[in-house]
């Protein structure tokens, strides 16, 4: 008793929640009696003072609400009740004893006399005008307790329960309490009986629609719109009752509302009407019909059209729910529109056309019967229409018409099957009675350029139709397809593209019949020969044919195919026409095959295609067999073995070893192990060319010829795409790598072999770095020692820098421990002034991301190792760009730091933009072209971001306004040819002058608009179009730009 006393003063003299949870807590474990807590409060609760009552009666509801609810008794829960309920008509103490009704609707002692006593009192006392939003919450949360507790209750009170309620809450605006109020007016619409209350009940709720309400900005509550809206649909829709009231209704917001009202009441009315029931819909159809017909015919917008179209979908569906009725019995709405349909697309070419065969192709997906009555009405009536003589000229549009019909039968077709049993007998498409008809239009009008494309249109529909087409009409319209496709490319207008596609869906389930008669004539037109140089009009024939078999051949079928094919032409190349006055021609012709094998291969890679790794023995030979013979015989004119074709063959090895499993990539990496280090080319080289036998392959061999060192490259690509797991047969690897570095910093002939070989080390590096560390680390030392420091070659020693990139990126991305002090040994070259610049750049390039060190190669890679490497260097370039100690140095920071930030994520630099904007504008000041293009695109992109900023950053207070004038300054200097040869750099910086009037206030930049304005009046004289295009575009912003 005590300790109770002592709370309750002690929150009377300060409220505070401490107080109540201890009291709930005594209470629950015992300590405390609740009846020691009434008699504490007991001269609060009778006080004639107001403020004393309501504190007595709050701290009870608060006690209350935090005790447990199965500590209440039966007893002591109708004590309560009595007194909360008594509470109610005193004006001081309404409050409180809400909250502790509230409190009591919760606990299981609470009966169904309880709730109806509940009930009783709110409605004779509680006057919701005169409360606040978060005191009529109570309210509304006491009923909705009541509701999920004690439903049968409150509905046994009938319309007395329903009349009270309805006047209690009507007029409430707050949206917190109208979601709770709509959640209410669902259940008791549902669940109560309203028969003699539907207008009374229809009336509170439909008055909030349509909602109009905006969240305030920054709303701690989090209620959108959309809340609202759906909970008020939930209650519209929660009663057949409500068909009745409703719908004229809805017909006045949907002829007299804004586009958004429109759409709002669309997509009620498509939610609703399936509940209102097939009687009122159909005894409202003619007045629903003609406001939604205006919303289709004569849309506000495309959004709106769309609406309207499924609601339209909808009505039909709920009239003809019963689905029984025989086709040719289709009577009311359906016929009317339909009728009315047909009769508008008797003048095709009409602008009303196309909603009409909207309207119909929606038909489409209602019902079975509905289905095939329009069909049945508008497939005849199109087939008419495309026979006519005197509608020759309107036939495409025709056919446009008709592929809309048909795209529709074939997604209801679709949706149909799809939510058919697998027990259940499939139902024939509805297409089937039309299809000879609709095949020969489609096929007539594939003759005539201007039906052509809707023809293809058409046809793609019909062979995507499951069950419609048998395989020799497939064939058939596969066969007339090819005629597009070989007929002239002039004006083709997406023609080619579209038989393609058609040719290419074909090909997913019927291949046979793509591969019998497409193919052949596309490789037809490839020559065994490359065309002479002069002979334009055939090699853009050959390249035709090999972006067609590009976009066809990705079906494991047509690839096979398409391998061999070109293989073997390769081979004719490589073998007959070797050798020419002019190589240049089977060269392009050579790369323009394997670049088509590449591109299609990348396809069927990404999707993960389980035939790709099959190609290890069906491609990979025979591109080491053709590269090998031309890097063998290695004749004048030999075109094979050069850096562009190798380097495409060499992507195809990559793709294909990259899906191998480990056992298999294994056995391939002994054979290629075998074939470039001991020179046994047999098992890894078979095809059709015999290899010399005097002769061997050995591209690391010092006095290798270039054609051989070339296929480096391959070697490279194969290595590169080993898993972690597989270990190379090389004996010592640590040796085996050294060796490679010296052969690429002295021995490499070109970019493409010290690349390649830098490729293989940094993969070595990187998956097997735990079984390296003892003596790689040792030898890189030597490395740096002995070729990066002088008294080498300048040249010499940039080759090296870039090994030693290439192999501290590896470290890098796996973050090995040793990497960072890797790449601090380039600082030291920062002073240099042979290598600086070199060292510098490598600092930056090391956190680029690459096509080599990536997941689809296996590499070890950690996540987040770029934010990792700028945190720990930025800072570090940032200080020695900033330091004037020695301007030698400085400069290589700052070198560093341009090359740096285009290098990694802009999300690890832009906190520090305050910071880099004014070394950056230094950077802008090099003589090296490529720096200033990359700080200029570093700046644009900050620029941009300020661009898609919201309106509280942008022109106030970015970091570029602050710079503004010396920005525009530099970027007219960059732009002008007469002092910026550069056309990359020139481009940048009219991109950036474009951009900047947008994320600088007028005052801002206004002083220098004159001479803006001037300066690119001259540079659209600029000799390159593309740079003109440019200044076009910043000089129309500065233009139109104002205060």
């Amino acid at each position: 008793m005590e300790a109770a006393e002592r709370l309750v003063r002690t929150w009377v003299a300060s409220p505070r929640d401490k107080e109540v949870e201890d009291t709930a807590s005594g209470i629950a474990s015992g300590e405390i009696k609740l009846l020691h807590v009434v008699k504490a409060l007991g001269e609060y609760l009778i006080s004639e003072e107001g403020d004393l009552r309501n504190k007595g009666v709050d701290f009870l509801a608060a006690v209350l609400s935090k005790c447990p609810p199965q500590f209440f008794n039966r007893q002591s829960t109708k004590v309560l009740l009595g007194f909360f309920t008594s509470k109610l008509d005193d004006t001081e103490t309404v409050i409180p004893a809400l909250r502790g009704l509230l409190a009591l609707t919760a606990v299981p002692s609470l009966i169904e006399a309880d709730a109806v006593e509940i009930c009783t009192s709110v409605f004779a006392h509680v006057k919701m005008q005169a409360l606040v939003q978060a005191q009529r919450f109570i309210v509304f949360s006491i009923f909705d307790s009541l509701i999920a507790k004690q439903r049968d209750a409150l509905r046994n009170m009938g319309d007395t329960f329903l009349s009270a309620y309805i006047a209690l809450v009507d007029g409430e605006k707050d949206p917190r309490n109208l979601m709770v109020a709509f959640a209410i007016a669902r259940v008791v619409a549902i669940e109560f009986d309203i028969s003699r209350k539907v207008e009374d009940l229809f009336n509170i709720t439909f008055c909030y629609f349509p909602i109009t309400f905006r969240p305030p900005p920054d709303d701690p509550y989090g209620i959108t719109a959309d809340d609202l809206r759906n909970a008020l649909r939930s209650c519209l829709d929660a009663s057949p009752l409500f068909g009745s009231p409703a719908i004229p209704l809805f017909i006045d917001k949907l002829n007299a509302g804004s586009p958004v009202t429109k759409r709002d009441t669309l997509q009620t009315l498509a939610i609703c009407l399936p509940v209102y029931g097939p009687g009122i819909a159909r005894t409202m159809a003619r007045k629903l019909w003609s406001s939604l017909k205006l919303e289709i015919f004569q849309p506000t917008d495309a959004v709106t059209e769309e609406e309207a179209l499924k609601t339209t979908q909808v009505l039909i569906k709920t009239i003809y729910a019963d689905d029984s009725t025989p086709d040719a019995e289709i009577e009311g709405l359906a016929k009317d529109a339909c009728e009315e349909c047909i009769l508008i697309l008797k003048e095709p070419e009409k602008s009303q056309a196309k909603p009409a065969i909207k309207v119909l192709s929606a038909f489409m997906s209602t019902t079975p019967s509905i289905s095939r009555y329009t069909l049945s009405h508008a497939i005849p009536h199109l087939i008419k229409l495309f026979l006519n003589p005197d509608e020759l000229p309107n036939r495409g549009a025709v056919l446009t018409l008709l592929f809309s019909l048909i795209a529709a039968a074939r997604d209801s077709t679709l949706k149909a099957a799809s939510s058919t049993s697998s027990a259940s007998p499939e139902e024939a498409p509805f297409l089937l009675p039309y299809k000879d008809e609709v095949l020969g239009a489609l096929i007539t009008g594939l003759k005539t350029p201007s039906s052509t494309l809707a023809a293809i249109e058409g046809l793609s529909a019909l062979v995507t139709t499951p069950g419609l087409l048998e395989d020799e009409e497939v064939g058939f319209v596969v066969q007339n397809v090819n005629d597009v496709i070989s007929g002239p490319r002039e004006d083709a207008s997406g023609v080619i593209d579209a038989a393609l596609d058609l040719l290419t869906a074909i090909s997913a389930t019927a291949p046979t019949h793509v591969s019998e008669s497409t193919l052949p004539l596309l490789f037809s037109a490839l020559p065994d020969r490359a065309p002479a140089r002069e002979d334009a009009a055939a090699r853009e024939k050959y390249r035709a044919a090999l972006s067609s078999l590009t976009r066809l051949c990705s079906q494991a079928v047509l690839f096979e195919t398409l391998v061999v094919r070109l293989l073997t032409r390769l081979s004719l190349l490589c073998s007959s026409g070797a050798s020419s006055d002019d190589p240049e021609p089977a060269a392009a012709y050579a790369h323009a095959l394997l670049t088509t094998l590449a591109n299609v291969l990348v396809k069927k890679a990404e999707r993960g295609d389980v035939d790709v790794p099959k190609y290890i023995e069906r491609l990979v030979p025979r591109l080491f067999n053709l590269l090998f013979f031309s890097a063998l015989v290695d004749r004048e004119g030999l075109f094979v073995a050069t850096g562009r074709i190798v380097t495409v063959a060499a992507r195809l090895v990559n793709l294909v070893i990259q899906t191998l499993p480990e056992a298999r990539q294994k056995v391939f990496v002994d054979t290629l192990v075998a074939a470039y280090l001991k020179g046994e080319v047999g098992q890894l080289a078979a095809g059709d060319l015999k290899l010399p036998m005097d002769d061997r392959i050995a591209p690391f061999e010092p006095g290798a010829t270039e054609s051989q060192g070339n296929l480096v490259a391959m070697f490279s690509q194969a290595i590169v795409a080993l898993r972690k797991e597989i270990t190379i047969s090389v004996g010592d690897q640590v040796e085996f790598l050294r060796k490679l570095l010296y052969w690429s910093v002295h021995e490499a002939k070109n970019a493409l072999q010290r690349e390649s070989a830098w490729h293989i080390i940094a993969a070595v590096v990187n998956k097997r770095a735990q079984d390296l560390d003892s003596l790689l680390f040792p030898q890189l030392a030597e490395f740096w020692q002995s070729e990066i420091q002088p008294p080498n070659s300048a040249d010499s020693r940039r080759l090296a820098i870039g090994a030693w990139t290439w192999v501290s990126k590896a470290l890098l991305v796996r973050s090995h421990p040793q990497a960072l002090p890797t790449i601090d040994r380039l600082f030291e070259l920062f002073d240099d002034d042979d290598v600086n610049w070199d060292a510098a750049r490598a600092v930056g390039l090391i956190g680029a991301t690459d096509k080599i060190l990536t997941k689809k190669n296996h590499v070890v890679i950690k996540i987040l190792y770029a934010q990792r490497y700028a945190n720990s260097v930025l800072p570090k370039l940032v200080e020695g760009a900033q330091s004037r100690v020695d301007p030698r140095r400085q400069t290589a920071y700052l070198v560093a730091l341009t090359s740096l930030i285009k290098s990694i994520p802009k999300s690890a630099y832009e906190h520090e933009m305050p910071t880099l904007m004014p070394l950056l504008l230094r950077g802008l000041d090099l003589p090296d072209t490529e720096i200033r293009a990359n700080v200029i695109d570093t700046l644009l992109a900050a620029a941009q971001s300020d661009v898609s900023a919201g309106p509280k950053d942008i022109k106030d207070g970015s970091i570029v306004a602050e710079h503004a004038t010396s920005l525009t300054a530099v970027m007219l200097k960059n732009s002008s040819v007469a002092t910026m040869a550069d056309m990359k750099v020139r481009i940048a910086a009219l991109r950036y002058l474009a951009v900047l009037p947008r994320v600088v206030r007028y005052d801002v930049l206004h002083p220098q608009r004159s001479v803006v304005l001037k300066t690119l009046s001259i540079i659209l004289d600029d000799p390159k179009r593309v740079v003109r295009k440019e200044a076009v575009d910043a000089r129309t912003n500065w233009y139109t730009y104002n205060g």
